[in-house]
């Protein structure tokens, strides 16, 4: 197809080569098409003018699913037009029909934002639509093109808590600088998973309140109890335990007392009663 420098015909022997090499260069977009289907013909030189608009940002590849059913089936391909969005050797989008220009637009500019932006915004469009690996491959990459966006191991974190993996989610947090753990990016969220997956690995209520019997002082037995209280839904008897820990020792796993009462502040927001009550203790009791 000789429309466009950047629009290519598919063909078994140079579909590796023309889509999943280039791939590793730029976004790749393959218009999964036959002869027999109309729409096909509607959205073929709308993806060609998009092509050329962009000017060479991404490479246009037309495959006849009756000619190459393979590739088809290869990739999943039930019903034509599907155009399917190529990025290091990964499908990394798919959008099936002759959806409006803005729609492809849309897919492109996350792309070609750069690479860690594209990988990031890719990724939890992944995770929206119920995809969780390609996600996960996505948010890594991302995260290892730009190690300063503390959005993307803050978004990866969340990602892996809600799919059960809360150890995991945990330890990618920690192994953070503890200048990134500080920031508020990240703070909040590595305080709630530090106070559920203790809650989680936690002794029995019973066992944790005969520690503190013996021992007022167990700060590791009462941070254990603010977690048990607060998956228990016991706000205030967490806050309490929290307050106790900052006002006994702020070198306590890093100052976990002030920072897990910051992020249960943002969690009730300013307005609630507990958080008025226990802000003005712990600035009392810090100042």
């Amino acid at each position: 197809m000789a429309l466009s420098p950047y629009v290519f015909d598919a063909s078994a022997e140079n579909f590796n080569r023309l889509v999943l090499e280039n791939s590793h260069k730029g976004p790749v977009l393959v218009h999964f098409w036959t002869p027999k289907a109309g729409p096909c013909f509607i959205l073929m030189p709308r993806l060609v003018k998009l092509a050329a608009e962009y000017g060479g940002k991404f490479l246009l590849v037309m495959l006849n699913a009756e000619e190459l059913p393979e590739l088809a089936r290869r990739f999943g391909v039930n019903s034509v037009p599907t155009v399917k969005f190529f990025w290091r050797g990964e499908v990394a989008h798919t959008i099936h029909g002759a959806d409006p220009d803005s729609s492809f637009r849309e897919v492109l500019d996350r792309f070609i934002a750069g690479d860690a932006n594209r990988a990031h915004a890719l990724g939890m469009a992944a995770w929206q639509a119920g995809n969780s690996q390609q996600a996960r491959m996505l948010l890594a990459n991302a995260a290892m093109a730009e190690p300063d966006n503390l959005a993307i191991p803050r978004d990866l974190a969340k990602l892996l808590w809600a799919e059960g993996e809360g150890e995991q989610a945990l330890k990618l947090l920690d192994s953070l600088p503890p200048e990134a753990r500080a920031d508020a990016a990240i703070a909040p969220l590595y305080a709630h998973l530090n106070l559920a997956e203790t809650a989680r690995l936690a002794r029995p209520l019973a066992d944790l309140e005969a520690r503190l019997a013996h021992d007022a002082d167990d700060l590791a037995a009462r941070y254990q109890r603010a977690a048990v209280r607060l998956a228990g839904d016991d706000f205030s008897g967490a806050m309490a335990d929290l307050l106790a820990i900052a006002r006994a020792d702020r070198g306590f796993r890093n100052d976990i007392g002030r920072t897990s009462l910051l992020a249960l502040f943002d969690l009730l927001g300013s307005a609630h009663p507990l958080t008025r009550q226990y802000r003005q203790a712990l600035s009392e009791a810090l100042h």
